[in-house]
């Protein structure tokens, strides 16, 4: 039976892509949000998302890590994409003729030299995709987009400058996202999982010593405010390992003498970035 993928952005988006990647032969679905992407899976009208979470440039997208831990989903597998940006623009318009560069915020973000370079003014969008739509339609040589060649193909722009992108290893890291937990066996996986610390002196410090006694290797720890409140801060890390692992669970165990939320979001065959 054909599952329903849900992706944030139009057709043509990166995200589509890796959606594409994952479930060459399912349907996608393109969401305004990445509110929306989730809320296609927590109401069923997708069977599920695929979300980016971090990108190498650019470093982590921050509202994934906002709205993941409150969504009820759970991480069912992680996926890679080489992320190749392009200057697209109206039929006729050449380099010179471009003022203004349209695009998603973290794909500006990741093209700052080449902006820089060129003295362009940015304008911030929901997507990559959608830029170039919009592009395409205002029909303004002094405006591009910076998107997917693969967009550039759909909305009928062209491409002024290719791999614009601050660096060759610009790659973005996507989450797959499911309803129902689907926890992989034990073996090459890794387990996401957010707490918070008690409000105890080194807490921090006392929680994470049990991952280095028990030789966890934890790839991802990051924080991030919650509630509004500078005192309320959550974590969010990633692991190489399964809870079933003797050291995993000793690490965990440690952990909660220290922590007063603990959840684990997901345990998901690892993928190697290549």
């Amino acid at each position: 039976m054909t599952k329903k993928i849900a992706f944030q952005g139009e057709p043509g988006a990166f995200s589509h892509a890796a959606a594409a990647n994952v479930f060459p032969h399912d349907e996608v679905i393109g969401c305004v949000t990445f509110e929306e992407t989730i809320a296609a899976v927590q109401t069923g009208k997708a069977d599920f998302a695929v979300v980016p979470v971090e990108n190498s440039l650019y470093g982590r997208i921050t509202d994934i890590h906002h709205l993941l831990p409150e969504s009820g989903l759970f991480i069912i597998g992680e996926t890679y994409l080489r992320v190749e940006m392009n200057l697209l623009g109206v039929p006729g318009a050449t380099l010179d003729d471009i003022k203004a560069v349209q695009s998603l915020s973290v794909a500006l973000g990741q093209c700052r030299k080449f902006i820089s370079e060129h003295g362009f003014r940015t304008i911030n969008a929901v997507d990559t995709a959608g830029s170039a739509r919009e592009v395409a339609q205002k029909a303004d040589k002094s405006v591009a987009a910076i998107a997917s060649r693969f967009a550039g193909e759909i909305y009928g722009l062209n491409v002024l400058a290719s791999n614009i992108e601050d660096a060759e290893h610009n790659t973005t890291r996507f989450l797959v996202l499911s309803r129902e937990q689907q926890e992989a066996a034990p073996g090459d996986v890794k387990t996401t999982f957010v707490f918070r610390v008690r409000n105890v002196p080194a807490a921090l410090y006392k929680a994470m010593g049990g991952f280095a006694t028990n030789s966890i290797n934890m790839t991802k720890l990051e924080s991030y405010m919650v509630g509004g409140a500078f005192t309320a801060t959550q974590f969010y890390a990633d692991i190489e390992g399964h809870p079933s692992d003797v050291g995993v669970q000793h690490a965990f165990e440690e952990l909660g003498f220290f922590t007063d939320y603990f959840r684990v979001l997901g345990v998901y065959p690892k993928n190697e970035l290549k």
